[in-house]
């Protein structure tokens, strides 16, 4: 009886076993790059110091006048037009 029951356990087991590998290549594949994309994006924006050249997403070339909490005062080159822009639609550096 007991063999019977050890026998059921390891079969139910071995039905779940692709459903783990499943898992453990998304995280490895999809998960985990994403994760550390965000931190280095977080560490990117948290580098952005006042006279920094940089471009926007939008293809704004621009210089930092002023940092704030999640907002920058930038000054667009060659002009002297001021914009205050989100810290993540900053592009380059």
């Amino acid at each position: 009886m007991l063999s019977i029951l050890l026998a059921d356990t390891a079969s139910g087991l071995m039905s779940f076993l692709p459903l783990i590998a499943i898992v453990v290549v998304m995280y490895f594949f999809m998960i985990r790059p994403q994760v550390k994309k965000q931190k280095d994006e977080a560490k990117f924006r948290a580098g952005i110091e006042k006279g920094d050249k940089i471009i926007t997403l939008g293809g704004i070339h621009a210089k930092v006048l002023e940092i704030n909490d999640d907002t920058l005062l930038i000054q667009a080159d060659g002009g002297s037009s001021k914009l205050i822009v989100n810290k993540t639609s900053i592009a380059k550096v």
